[in-house]
This record gives structure tokens, sequence and C-alpha cells, in this order.
């Protein structure tokens, strides 16, 4: 069973920084896509970035483009999320999502099966 383990969300002010990190275990494939999804109260969930552990390969939504960095460690089969230039738009729960079959430039099309328990970012003004 693959369980996602996420960490690294909290409150900060309108400009902070955040890295949010989620680390996969029981996950057998070396080749998947990890990133992640965002729902904020009374909004849609969200594709908010994701990674390709064969190439590399990004998606970002166009808000947080030039503002949220994805990166992650193959050996270590966790993600991260570097945030910077924080705004209180960005407040939400974030999610972790893997899955072998989902192409990571595509995400927000994807379907994820792993999911994690979520974590709150909150950004104040």
């Amino acid at each position: 069973e693959v369980q996602l383990v996420e960490s690294g969300g909290g409150l900060v002010q309108a400009g902070g920084s955040l890295r949010l990190s989620c680390a996969a275990s029981g996950f057998t494939f070396d080749d998947y896509a990890m990133g992640w999804f965002r729902q904020a109260p009374g909004k849609e969930r969200e594709g908010v970035s994701c990674i390709s552990s064969s190439d590399g390969s990004t998606y970002y939504l166009d808000s947080v483009k030039g503002r949220f960095t994805i990166s992650n460690d193959n050996a270590k089969k966790t993600v991260y999320l570097q945030m910077n230039s924080l705004k209180p738009e960005d407040t939400a729960v974030y999610y972790c999502v893997a899955d072998p079959m989902a192409i990571a430039t595509i995400c927000p099309f994807q379907t994820f099966a792993s999911w994690g328990q979520g974590t709150q970012v909150t950004v104040s003004s």
C-alpha cells in the first residue's frame, strides 16, 4: 500500500516562503509522476505542480509560475515544493499525489491513485 506523508505547511505572512515535502512509502514503481494539488474553502481542487521521476519534466499552474519550484529525490521517493513570494490566495490545503501512470506535464487532467492527508498552508495579508 502506497502512503504519502506531507510536511512543511504552516502560517506565513504574504511575501514569505514555505517548503512542502512529501515522502512516498510502499511505492515499487521506478517511473511515476508526483506532485501537488490544493483546495481552498469554497473552491474547486486544482493542480499546482507535478514532476516526472523519469525525465524531470514539470507542470506549474499559471498563477504560481515564477514563485513555486518543484523538485524530487528519486532515491528517497520524495517530492518538494518550494513556495516563495506567497500570496493570500495561495491559502489552501495542499495534497501530495503520486501515480505511475500519470503524465506530469498535464497533471491537472490526470487521475492520481495515491493522495496524502493534506497539509494546511495559510498566508496572511
